[in-house]
């Protein structure tokens, strides 16, 4: 106790603003279950550690710590008291409905105050004195009131481990609900299910009335190509689009919430919660009261047809799978809509990319502990750094160190252990450090895959960039070192010809770390199936082919050969002509071949009515592809080659009164806007006319002030040249609602990607200024560490060694899941759940891992 009275002055009480790290280490995924000495928090800090990394900050040699450690006690279970569980009609955990988890232990804590001392590379504990209700008041009170705010803290983890994530959104109550147009004609619906049919078709099955005049029609058709008729729909639209709210005949019971209902407006075009139902019904000649749930909701339809289909299909449920643990197969804790994160985190650092397991890793068995980027920074940083928190993720899933073991110490498979705290991962410090600046990925809903992936590597290049070499090649620490997105950059040449006089241009694109291809749906070969009536289609194996059959396949070689010879242009500006436009074709192709290369198959399109909607398509993917065919070569003997200037604009819509931008004398702004006008309409106006000359900007006003974009932003010179100024054109007039700047920061946010251009716009309008401020911070910081990629090369042959795949209407809800190749065989990486793999679901992913054959085995000794 005497060593401890001098310090305990350094002692914090922590408040419920202060974040305390009391559930995990901050440098390893050690936390106080793990192992009989837990984790010590720092009272100070607040940080908490394992003892070999509390004092690892050079400028500290002692301090004052609680360890924090817990043991699970199974509880006695009395006879009757377990229910059974109720079949699942919700993908999703944690919520009614859905997948529960219940907790047959226990838990004991066990609380000490330590003294830690660092001597040299070794920490010991000088004192280690438990705390307790009988030992407190012994301490100074500056220690026990410490403590006591630690351990009684929520902490930086608190309710996550069973944070529910669901399928879709909370269904809103429509707003014509309460306004709704009601046609008294007579009309009262029979109490019989027998006398529902469809007026249109006579379809007995999957019928919805409408709330306002008593029609029943069929439902519509589900996206594999079963379901309804279509009848309600057609009736809305032949009624002059008056009617929209519908209830699904056999959903109907005195719970209400069971109801299924639907609005066809076209701002809501969805479920919705109708409160007046129950009256709307009884003027209908139904008593809720008497009703009895005779059919499946729409959303429990799509939960079966995900079952049936793609669910099993992805997740390889149904199939006797056979779990595994150990080194590079280590599950990781969903955190409610965290899937994403862990299917790309599995795909990098569990070994599938062995450059990254080297940089970022541990050895089998090796020590979580001992990564040498944990000595370059102080506890207190190590929470929010995103290398450190890539270290401590990337060692415990290469190392094994957290997989279930017998006594004996083996690894063992039996995953009945999977929810002891000792073996969870919860990637937690993680997913905060590398989406705290981003305006979706710091939320807690579920996100684009790929889209993580790509700010993933970006965070990574410029913290690597950043940390002035602390990652040094562990062969030769002389070597420059590559960051960790040049494993994946590729670059491309396009050539375009002139269709006036077939003069040609090339033009180097810039590096890249995916291909993104889009699927020729025109190009699907589809099987033709007799029509299948309404009474067979409800038999769940006959459903269940139709919807596998039905589905058409497009091949990979198709979406690839789709990229490299995208549309013609139709105007382009040719220098050779004097800046006059003129169509062209283009054929793109690669300068390099990478080590690996991510594919992302553009499984989601705008519909007619710019919504995001699913393609629902089977890709043919072959284990190996040959690219070879496809690398760029270079001006040829004998063509007709236009002179390079770097003056030629690539497109056609951007404003010839939009020049590179200049100094703008902030005087002249000012003097312009005192005259009435916009502060973007006069900048635009100077950066026309030099910048600083008032009387020619004021004449230049006159004459552009109707323009649309007048009151925009001026465009960076530095906005990304990749962006094709036809797309924002066109996505400005379709989509009615956005400015060309806030389409412009858009596409490249989505890789000039219009569908996800406009899915992002769209899920933004809350706040799209602020967004888009998020994006354009993002890009500066960036540019601050922006290091041109090494373009490595060899020989264009790939194996296929990853898949990511998704289920669900759209890449920002449902679930992902990652297929590794591991030692010849394929693994399933579904959370937590890690097993081998009988048949990987090639024809369904969302991206695809390649690895450069001539580089498998031959690890690049510079990570």
């Amino acid at each position: 106790m005497d060593n401890i009275v001098p310090l305990a002055s350094k002692c914090r009480v922590a408040s419920v603003h202060d974040t305390v790290y009391n559930s995990e280490c901050a440098f390893t995924f050690h936390n106080p279950f793990t192992t009989y000495s837990g984790i010590v928090v720092n009272l100070s800090t607040f940080i908490g550690t394992i003892d070999s990394l509390a004092l690892v900050d050079g400028d500290i040699e002692r301090g004052l710590f609680v360890r924090i450690a817990r043991t699970r006690v199974a509880k006695e279970i009395v006879e009757g008291e377990m229910e059974t569980t109720s079949s699942v009609t919700k993908l999703g955990l944690g919520v009614d409905g859905g997948f529960q988890q219940d907790d047959t232990f226990e838990v004991k804590n066990t609380y000490s105050v330590v003294l830690l001392e660092r001597n040299h590379d070794k920490v010991a504990a000088v004192e280690d004195i438990p705390y307790n209700e009988g030992t407190k008041n012994g301490f100074p009170m500056n220690v026990t009131s410490s403590v006591d705010s630690i351990i009684n803290h929520a902490g930086q983890a608190v309710q996550q481990d069973l944070k529910a994530f669901e399928l879709d959104e909370e269904k809103p109550v429509s707003k014509y609900a309460t306004s709704i147009d009601f046609v008294d004609n007579g009309v009262v619906i029979s109490p019989s299910p027998i006398d529902w049919k469809c007026e249109k078709s006579g379809d007995t099955e999957n019928i919805w009335l409408n709330l306002s005049t008593g029609f029943i029609g069929g439902g519509r058709k589900n996206w594999d190509g079963s379901g309804g008729s279509n009848g309600a729909l057609d009736y809305f639209e032949e009624t002059g689009e008056k009617y929209p709210l519908v209830v699904k005949l056999g959903t109907i019971t005195e719970d209400l919430e069971t109801a299924d209902c639907y609005s066809y407006a076209k701002d809501e075009d969805g479920p919705v919660k109708i409160p007046n139902l129950a009256d709307l019904l009884k003027k209908r000649g139904i008593n809720v009261s008497g009703m009895q749930k005779t059919v499946k909701s729409t959303a429990e339809l799509e939960v079966e047809l995900n079952a049936t289909y793609a669910f099993d299909a992805i997740t390889e449920s149904g199939a006797k799978l056979v779990p595994v643990a150990g080194p590079g197969l280590q599950g990781l804790q969903n955190l409610g809509n965290s899937c994403y994160i862990n299917s790309i985190v599995q795909m990098l650092f569990s070994g599938t990319v062995p450059e990254l397991s080297a940089r970022y890793g541990a050895q089998a068995g090796g020590n979580v502990a001992k990564h040498p980027l944990f000595q370059h920074i102080s506890p207190i940083d190590a929470p929010s750094n995103l290398m450190i928190q890539t270290a401590k993720l990337c060692c415990a899933l290469t190392s094994g160190a957290f997989a279930p073991t017998e006594p004996a110490g083996e690894v063992t498979y039996d995953m009945t252990q999977s929810n002891d705290p000792k073996y969870r991962l919860p990637p937690r410090m993680f997913k905060h450090a590398v989406g705290k600046d981003h305006v979706d990925f710091c939320t807690g809903q579920q996100q684009d895959a790929a889209q993580f992936l790509q700010h993933l590597l970006e965070k990574l290049d410029a913290a690597e960039l950043a940390s002035n070499g602390k990652i040094v090649n562990k062969t030769d620490a002389s070597m420059s070192t590559p960051k960790s997105s040049d494993l994946f950059a590729f670059g491309t040449t396009s050539r375009l010809v002139c269709s006036q006089d077939g003069k040609i241009k090339y033009n180097d694109n810039h590096a890249e770390t995916m291909l993104s291809l889009r699927v020729p749906i025109e190009k699907a070969e589809q099987a033709v199936r007799p029509t299948v009536s309404s009474k067979s289609s409800s038999e769940p194996e006959e459903k269940k082919q139709k919807a596998e059959e039905d589905v058409p396949t497009v091949t990979l070689s198709e979406c690839i050969n789709s990229w490299s010879n995208p549309p013609p242009i139709n105007e382009l500006r040719w220098e050779h002509l004097n800046k006059a436009m003129s169509p062209a074709s283009q054929q793109i192709t690669f300068r390099n071949f990478s080590r690996y290369l991510i594919i992302q198959v553009q499984r989601y399109e705008l519909g007619p009515d710019w919504t995001p909607r699913k393609l629902e398509v089977n890709i043919e993917v072959p284990g190996e592809i040959d690219l070879n065919h496809l690398k760029s070569k270079g001006p040829q003997d004998g063509e007709d080659i236009v002179p390079d200037d770097k003056t030629d604009s690539d497109t056609s819509n951007g404003s010839p009164d939009e020049p590179n931008q200049i100094n703008i004398d902030e005087a002249a702004v000012a003097q312009l806007m005192d005259m009435g006008f916009g502060m973007n309409g006069c900048i635009r106006a100077l950066n026309a006319v030099g910048g600083s000359n008032v009387e020619l900007a004021m004449n230049w006003i006159f004459e552009h002030n109707g323009d649309s974009d007048f009151n925009d932003p001026l465009s960076s010179p530095s906005s990304d040249p990749s962006i094709e100024e036809g797309v924002v054109s066109s996505l400005v007039q379709n989509l009615g609602c956005f400015t060309g700047d806030q389409v412009r920061a858009a596409l490249q946010e989505c890789d000039g990607a219009a569908d996800r251009a406009a899915d992002w716009l769209f899920s933004h309008m809350d706040d799209i200024d602020g967004a888009i401020a998020q994006l354009q911070k993002k890009s500066i910081d960036t540019q601050k560490h922006h290091s041109p990629p090494v373009l490595e090369d060899g020989d264009g042959r790939y194996r296929l060694t990853g898949l990511v795949s998704h289920i669900g209407k759209n890449t920002g809800s449902g679930h992902y899941v990652a297929h590794l190749r591991k030692d010849e065989q394929w693994v399933i990486f579904n959370d937590e759940k890690v097993a081998i793999s009988e048949n990987p679901p090639t024809p369904h992913a969302y991206l695809y891992l390649y690895q450069r054959i001539d580089s498998i085995g031959s690890q690049n000794s510079s990570y």
